[in-house]
């Protein structure tokens, strides 16, 4: 089959790149795949040969995109937060992404006359009557749909979306085995310092709290060097593309903090980034794939959380206790207390990761099975 895979690729982040990796292992490379990208060259050249991949520009190349939709087979979403209003601190209307897909849709329906799946997809936040109306436009027209955590599965059924095509699974990074990202395991870090990788990402949901959450997290690192010497792994998962990067905010808050070591990394792989993950002692992270390789190796990480879909993440892996919603007001001693917890109880921390990432794994076993079903009987 022809499948026109579509999601958020080529703009150098590593849990995009991952996913449609993920994606397309599961599927097949028996199929060939149109690919959506803000890089169509980095892109291709990161599946061939494994699989048989034209891509395409996301924005650029509109006729080579219809064309695609008219000689594919299917039109496949795969992961990501799609089904969304944008928040302000992005900068672009509102509505942009949910007109998108929904053009996207539509054409697709009407004018090729495909189906359209979408899976492993987060919805929301879906803040207005407006952004609701556009999503029930897109959803409906869906054939299959299934979305990652359990307030995307409650807003489709607020949404009214059959439930007879709606599914809950877990976010398809965990159909891989911790072999993926360390194929080849390094010793950890061993010099007596305890070694934390850090991850950030600018784009919080309350960008009015950012400033006083760097404030608190530099005085829970200083603190905690205080008490037990600390080396920093800064772990930025989009170094480039645009403004605010994790690298550039990383370097720019390693500056800040006094007499502590940081190692500034700049992976460009999800193996790359999951190696540094490996050999440091804990995680400290916001990014969602941050804390799902961190889960699926095992490695005791506290979690940032900055919006919807990461509270929805720690949530089900039943790492509540072990978070903290870095978008309201906090004490920098209270992320020490939340981040000496988990120091504590490294190990068994570590061994409910891996058996909690050992579960989600068989459960999307079982759901991409039933995925290339579905998709043979196209």
């Amino acid at each position: 089959m022809k499948i026109t895979f579509l999601g958020t690729h080529g703009q150098f982040n590593i849990g995009d790149e991952l996913l449609l990796e993920t994606f397309l292992s599961q599927l097949g490379p028996q199929h060939s795949y149109a690919v959506n990208s803000y890089d169509p060259a980095f892109t291709a050249g990161m599946l061939r040969p494994r699989f048989d991949v034209q891509a395409f520009h996301t924005t650029s190349e509109l006729p080579r995109f219809l064309k695609n939709l008219l000689s594919s087979d299917l039109l496949f979403f795969g992961g990501g937060s799609i089904i969304k209003e944008l928040y302000a601190s992005v900068g672009r209307n509102r509505y942009s992404t949910l007109l998108m897909i929904l053009a996207s849709v539509t054409f697709t329906k009407l004018i090729a006359r495909k189906k359209v799946f979408m899976s492993n997809i987060g919805v929301g936040p879906l803040l207005s009557p407006g952004g609701e109306r556009l999503a029930r436009l897109i959803l409906n027209q869906v054939d299959f749909l299934s979305v990652r955590d359990q307030k995307s599965y409650r807003t489709c059924q607020q949404l009214k979306i059959n439930p007879q095509k709606l599914r809950l699974v877990p976010d398809a990074v965990f159909a891989n085995p911790p072999e993926v990202f360390v194929p080849a395991p390094k010793a950890p870090f061993n010099d007596g310092r305890l070694h934390l990788a850090l991850n950030l990402n600018y784009d919080i949901e309350n960008r009015a709290a950012w400033q006083g959450f760097l404030t608190g997290l530099r005085g829970c690192l200083e603190q905690l060097n205080a008490q037990t010497p600390i080396t920093i792994h800064a772990l930025p998962m989009q170094s480039k593309f645009k403004a605010n990067d994790d690298l550039s905010i990383l370097k720019e808050f390693s500056t800040q903090l006094a007499g502590i070591p940081v190692v500034l990394h700049d992976p460009q792989s999800a193996q790359a980034a999951g190696e540094i993950i490996a050999q440091c002692d804990l995680v400290l992270a916001e990014r969602l794939h941050t804390l799902v390789i961190s889960t699926i190796l095992g490695k005791p990480f506290f979690g940032l959380v900055y919006d919807v879909k990461v509270q929805e993440l720690v949530d089900y892996l039943g790492m509540s206790a072990h978070s903290l919603n870095i978008n309201q007001p906090f004490e920098a001693s209270t992320l020490l207390q939340g981040v000496q917890a988990v120091i504590k109880d490294r190990e068994a921390i570590h061994q409910h990761l891996l058996t909690r990432g050992a579960e989600l794994r068989k459960e999307l076993e079982e759901y991409f099975s039933e995925i290339r079903a579905r998709i043979s009987g196209q």
